[in-house]
């Protein structure tokens, strides 16, 4: 049976939450610092392939302005980023929308079979543990995820964050 959690006992949970939450951020930038050296890229190049293909999985392909907002460069570096990219053969800009100014970012098939050779293990086991837990908790913490993101997010959008 539960042991009733004392008011020390939630601030002290709360804080293991936060520092695993910690952890498991820093966790994740090591890995995706080892996928671009596997790649042979600088880890911001992976993290950009990895928000390409991510955003392409969900059906709604990136555009370089976008990526931009979620990876903050310089237009210059972007570009600069976008060039390396494309020269390693691991996306290609392409002008689908109606408005042929806007450019869509896709990965190659070769950069996909890289991510999944390196990732997939990763997020097998990670489903693994998802799975053992039940649908209601799952979206407690996805609420929780969200929450707490929402706020990061609102505190890097504030001029006096540092």
């Amino acid at each position: 049976m539960d042991e009733p959690v004392t008011p020390d006992g939630v601030a002290a949970q709360r804080e293991r939450l936060v520092e695993g939450l910690r952890a498991y951020g820093a966790t994740f930038t090591e890995l995706g610092r080892r996928f671009a050296d596997r790649l042979g890229v600088h880890s911001t190049d992976a993290f950009a392939l990895l928000e390409i293909a991510t955003a392409e999985e969900a059906g709604t392909p990136i555009s370089p302005a976008l990526l931009g907002r979620r990876i903050p460069l310089s237009s210059g570096a972007m570009t600069a980023l976008l060039n390396r990219l494309e020269q390693a053969g691991y996306i290609t800009r392409t002008r689908e929308h109606t408005d042929r100014r806007i450019v869509t970012l896709r990965c190659s098939t070769r950069a996909k079979e890289l991510a999944d050779a390196f990732f997939d293990p990763i997020n097998a086991h990670q489903e693994r543990i998802l799975s053992q837990y039940p649908p209601a908790l799952l979206r407690q913490f996805e609420t929780v995820l969200t929450e707490l993101r929402t706020t990061m997010d609102t505190g890097l959008a504030t001029p006096d964050t540092p």
